[in-house]
């Protein structure tokens, strides 16, 4: 494999990371409060709503129904608005986090539905918020789910990030895509699936041994 080629895998797998890790954090910081205002107000809540509860989960669902491939050609107005184009690695963590972000609030909900409805109520007794309950019993008692959640949704982004190399949005799906596939480079096509598994297993690894870590205290 000549020297170009190896810049160019490099730099697949830089872009692939970035865009994985960093729609990751901002599904992160979206999907977390969506799967706890679910939770809240849902019937027997700490917050019941149940209009409000219906409204949220029907737009989350509506979100993840759509396939990925057609949400990232759909929100290409949304991504040139925001990043001012709809090519390369920054164009594409725009989609990548609107389809993370409702995927990991329902991740985030199952765990959450898990905390023992006894143990929020003795909470409650005592007099604490929901605010409290939600910082002292909720999100501790589901953090190792939680935590396990988030790595099924970045091992998710990391297949996703390549998908999106289809329209241009870089990494290593790109360079399967134009290397691979249109020039017949089949090293380059091996090389980028080893390299893809070789990340998806390194996730998976690092978020089992903080689930197990978690577990332990």
């Amino acid at each position: 494999m000549n020297p170009v080629l190896i810049d160019l895998i490099w730099k697949g797998t830089v872009e692939t990371v970035v865009m994985t890790l960093a729609s990751g954090f901002i599904s992160l910081i979206f999907g977390l409060p969506l799967g706890l205002l679910l939770v809240a107000t849902a019937r027997g809540g700490i917050a019941e709503n149940l209009w409000l509860n219906r409204v949220i989960g029907s737009v989350v669902n509506g979100f993840r129904s759509v396939p990925f491939i057609i949400l990232l050609v759909a929100l290409i107005p949304v991504t040139r608005f925001i990043v001012g184009t709809a090519l390369g690695t920054g164009a594409a963590i725009v989609p990548l986090s609107i389809a993370a972000t409702p995927y990991f609030a329902r991740i985030a909900e199952v765990s959450l539905r898990e905390v023992p409805r006894g143990l929020i109520e003795a909470v409650e007794a005592m007099g604490a918020s929901r605010w409290q309950v939600v910082r002292e019993v909720l999100v501790p008692e589901a953090l190792p789910g939680i935590i396990a959640g988030f790595t099924v949704t970045l091992v998710t982004l990391t297949g996703a990030s390549a998908m999106a190399g289809a329209i241009g949005a870089g990494g290593l799906g790109d360079l399967a895509i134009r290397y691979g596939y249109q020039r017949f480079e089949t090293t380059v096509m091996i090389v980028v699936v080893a390299i893809l598994i070789l990340l998806v297993c390194g996730l998976q690894f690092v978020g089992d041994r903080v689930v197990a870590a978690l577990e332990k205290r």
